[in-house]
């Protein structure tokens, strides 16, 4: 029975000596092959030839330890526990027993008896499992997207972030562009080319980044929607959001796979911007597809058509938000004061609402009922304001746009008074004995009659 409770070390311990005491093996060789000084072996042998195998059993086993707490001490402890941080994890729980109620237990040991009595999980235990989700059935159903901030072009190249569409049906990649972040202007440029090429998708399916979500739905002001969100809604496009990264996975393992390949392509290929990269994609997204694409389950394309004009287009992907008319005809956007230039429409819309276009390529307009209504700005502060709300995926394109205003700002120069009043330094005169005053002629008169 005592064999059965012998653990690898003590068997190994007696294999080894039984070679020792047999002559097969010397005691410097037995303390090398156990891992012990040469006086342990010697120990250890003496012990075996005296006891045999039972001797190599841990005195210790089966005994109580000598730093055991006292009997009744778990059992207050986990009462304590119980009524006052059932909620709390072990070393909190620990810290908070010492300072309310002088009980001194490792964290080690509490978190053993609470695991014991149900009041705490272990990290495997609290593990959360997802329930996979099966591909949609239809090409075009549903397109997952998203963007990934990443060193696409490694140390030749600013690092930026890759727009990702994905068919979910096919994991075909319908869209990818490199923009300096995820902001509206960016998917708005990614979903002109999406549409152009492929056309308009049932539904999208995105996270809860505010391009695509207002996270506060309470907000007082605005209309619960996001510019991006209005755009879609306008082309009759849904727009949905997972509520875990796990839900959109495909998109996400696809941005692990592009980190890999695509960057190793790039690298290759010698590309150092996003302005070349964008011209690379196009071929590698047909390359990419013919091989890792798969068939549909069933063979319709859910893709309708685009039945909007260019220029229709172009007025639904830009922001676009009413602004009211002051009596002055002055409206505030974007940090800038704008007055409309006065004429017999103009006059009329004070007090009332005109809508702003925030083109990206193009100077904004602002529009009454379709008719462009022209004006001059006030302000063209186009800096970074003092304490903006920046997100964290926007957080290196915002910094590298403040390093650059700072960079061509320069300081003011101080006119001195006399610059203020126009004084013009004149040359020094010289009067000496030679000197002879200019005579003026006076300017001629042209008589007439």
């Amino acid at each position: 029975m005592g064999w059965l409770q012998m653990s690898k070390q003590e068997l190994r311990r007696v294999e080894v000596l039984t070679e020792v005491l047999a002559g097969r093996r010397t005691t410097e060789s037995a303390a090398g092959v156990l891992g012990v000084s040469l006086r342990q072996a010697q120990r250890l042998a003496a012990r075996y030839r005296a006891g045999g195998g039972g001797a190599m059993i841990h005195r210790s086993r089966g005994r109580p330890a000598s730093n055991r707490l006292g009997p009744g001490v778990q059992e207050y402890v986990l009462g304590l526990v119980r009524q006052n941080f059932r909620d709390f994890g072990p070393t909190l729980a620990a810290e908070a027993l010492l300072e309310r109620h002088g009980v001194t237990i490792s964290r080690e040991t509490l978190r053993k008896w609470m695991v014991a009595e149900g009041l705490w999980l272990s990290r495997k235990q609290r593990r959360s499992f997802h329930q996979p989700r099966l591909r949609r059935e239809s090409y075009g159903e549903l397109i997952q997207i998203d963007g990934s901030d990443h060193r696409w072009f490694e140390d030749r190249g600013e690092p930026c972030t890759l727009l990702v569409f994905i068919d979910d049906a096919t994991s075909k990649l319908m869209q990818l562009r490199f923009v300096p972040s995820e902001s509206t202007d960016s998917y708005f440029q990614a979903l002109q080319g999406y549409l152009e090429a492929h056309g308009c998708p049932v539904a999208f399916y995105s996270d809860k980044h505010t391009v695509f979500r207002v996270n506060k739905p309470d907000a007082s002001g605005g209309s619960g929607m996001t510019q991006f969100g209005r755009a879609l809604a306008e082309l009759n496009i849904e727009i949905l959001c997972a509520n875990s990264s796990q839900a959109k996975g495909r998109v996400e393992r696809v941005n692990r796979t592009l980190q890999d390949r695509l960057v190793k392509e790039l690298r290759l290929a010698g590309i150092c911007d996003m302005a070349a990269g964008n011209v690379f994609l196009p071929a590698f997204l047909e390359h990419f597809n013919e091989r890792f694409a798969v068939p549909a389950q069933k063979p319709e394309n859910l893709h309708r058509s685009l039945h909007v004009k260019a220029s229709q287009l172009t007025d639904i992907l830009c922001h676009r938000e009413q602004r009211h008319v002051g009596q002055q005809l002055t409206l505030a956007y974007d940090r800038k004061q704008i007055i409309l230039e006065r004429s017999e429409l103009s006059e009329k819309l004070a007090g009332q609402y005109v809508e702003i276009f925030d083109f990206s390529n193009r100077p904004l307009e602002v529009r009454w009922k379709g008719y462009s209504l022209p004006y001059r700005v006030f302000s063209k502060d186009q800096r970074v304001s003092h304490t903006a709300v920046v997100e964290n995926k926007r957080l290196g394109h915002a910094l590298a746009v403040v390093k650059a205003q700072q960079d061509v700002k320069h300081q003011p120069k101080i006119k001195t008074n006399s610059e203020k009043l126009g004084y013009q330094k004149r040359g020094r005169q010289l009067y000496g004995p030679d000197y002879k005053a200019k005579i003026v002629a006076p300017p001629a008169v042209e008589m007439t009659v």
